[in-house]
């Protein structure tokens, strides 16, 4: 169960990079991208960049890649002085223009807020989620409060239904450290 740390919903929109630098004199920008995917951006006729709280449409004119890095180029931004206004921007895109992933694949916003149930009692509710290398890992509140981590990985979760915003733990005996819940 692999979650893409690509998205963070912040209303209506949802977070996919961030401007990091300009790259040669053509207007290109060099992106840190939350996405593992050249797809993408290859995709996209728009992205939304975020000014003071405000977010303003951009037309994509080109994307490439160049060694391990994402370029984008926006139309009429076409050297590096006209898009110096544009570094260190989050990169937006809204819910139409969001990825369809595979079968137990699921965007985080679409885990955060979810309630976590064990032995058919309510546990707690994910408040995070960690992009690791090997599997990401849940931050589960708790109902007494305190915060556990615990891995996205078959062992432990029984289900997810992101509909329902619904996270059903293993009850497993020994594999969590308050077995006696």
């Amino acid at each position: 169960m692999k979650l893409k740390r690509i998205w963070f919903l912040v209303t209506e929109y949802f977070l996919v990079g961030k401007i990091v630098s300009a790259e040669g004199d053509k207007g290109f920008l060099k992106i840190d991208s939350f996405s593992e995917s050249l797809e993408r951006y290859s995709k996209l006729k728009k992205v939304y960049l975020d000014f003071w709280g405000e977010k303003k449409v951009f037309s994509l004119q080109s994307v490439k890649k160049k060694k391990e890095n994402i370029l984008l180029k926006f139309e009429n931004f076409n050297d590096k002085e006209s898009v110096g206004v544009l570094i260190g921007k989050e990169i937006f895109v809204d819910d139409k223009d969001l990825l369809k992933l595979p079968k137990e694949h699921y965007f985080i916003h679409d885990i955060i807020g979810s309630k976590v149930y064990r032995n058919n009692v309510e546990y707690g509710e994910v408040t995070d989620v960690y992009s690791m290398p090997g599997n990401d890992i849940y931050v589960i509140r708790k109902t007494s409060g305190e915060e556990i981590l615990i891995p996205a990985v078959h062992e432990f979760i029984e289900s997810i239904d992101t509909l329902t915003k619904v996270l059903i733990l293993k009850s497993g005996e020994g594999i969590y450290e308050d077995d006696e819940d």
